[in-house]
């Protein structure tokens, strides 16, 4: 990595986001160069690109490991995964989010017909091994402590395909109808996802409605819905959070 490159990583730590047109008065280069400077930086995971500019890359090692996960509030998870499993059309082509509750809704599909399932997470992936449904894995960096995977060979592969349902596990849906993440780098490949599917679910229990995680993925009126558990309406309806948001979007609950 050349000097200026080390400087630019060093202007992105210090000051959380930099601007490209920043850059260019700064070293006095042109927009071209810029732009080749952080493309490379991004390739060698330093930072994240964004419009304009550029952010500092958001370590994933910090997320709550699966084994841990796995535990917490199973039942509910449970149940939002019999309830997701009963909008899957057989014959159909999914996108199943990495997490424990898209985990669940897989162990739901196992006896489906002509399903197709598009994942990033290898859990998932072993988890439909022996079934009847076909498996497309996205390739990329694996992040051990989840088994999900990222970067740039995911995100590839999410851009070059179409799929007629995507559901999404989130970190949080917050109370102004914001889908978040933990990372940047997670929220990019959620992002994707959407982008790639016909329509878009997302799959929180209670636990993670009405809080606010790092990074914004999308907002609710990009839904058809959530399918979430009671809790969730006993929490939150009543005070006008994010259930009532999501209503008020014209989405389902």
């Amino acid at each position: 990595m050349n000097d200026r490159r080390e400087h630019i990583v060093e202007l992105i730590q210090k000051h959380d986001k930099v601007y490209i047109a920043d850059l260019t008065n700064h070293f006095q280069v042109s927009t071209m160069t810029v732009r080749r400077d952080l493309s490379s930086l991004e390739k060698e995971g330093k930072i994240i690109r964004i419009h304009g500019g550029a952010v500092a890359a958001q370590p994933l090692r910090h997320e709550t490991a699966y084994q841990v996960k796995e535990n917490v509030n199973v039942v509910e998870k449970k149940a939002i995964a019999q309830e997701a499993a009963s909008l899957i059309a057989d014959h159909s082509t999914i996108i199943l989010d990495s997490g424990t509750t898209t985990l669940e809704l897989a162990r739901c599909l196992k006896d489906r017909e002509g399903l197709s399932v598009v994942t990033n997470d290898v859990l998932i992936a072993a988890e439909l091994v022996n079934s009847s449904v076909d498996v497309i894995v996205t390739g990329g960096e694996l992040q051990h402590e989840v088994g999900a995977m990222f970067g740039s060979h995911t995100e590839r592969l999410l851009q070059s395909i179409y799929v007629d349902q995507c559901f999404l596990g989130v970190h949080s849906v917050d109370t102004a109808g914001q889908v978040r993440a933990p990372s940047i780098e997670k929220a990019k490949i959620k992002r994707l996802m959407i982008d790639s599917a016909n329509e878009t679910w997302v799959l929180a229990d209670y636990s993670k409605i009405g809080h606010k995680a790092f990074a914004h993925v999308c907002h609710l009126e990009e839904l058809v819905g959530i399918v979430t558990d009671e809790q969730s309406h006993a929490r939150h309806l009543h005070d006008n959070m994010v259930v009532a948001k999501m209503q008020e979007e014209g989405g389902d609950l």
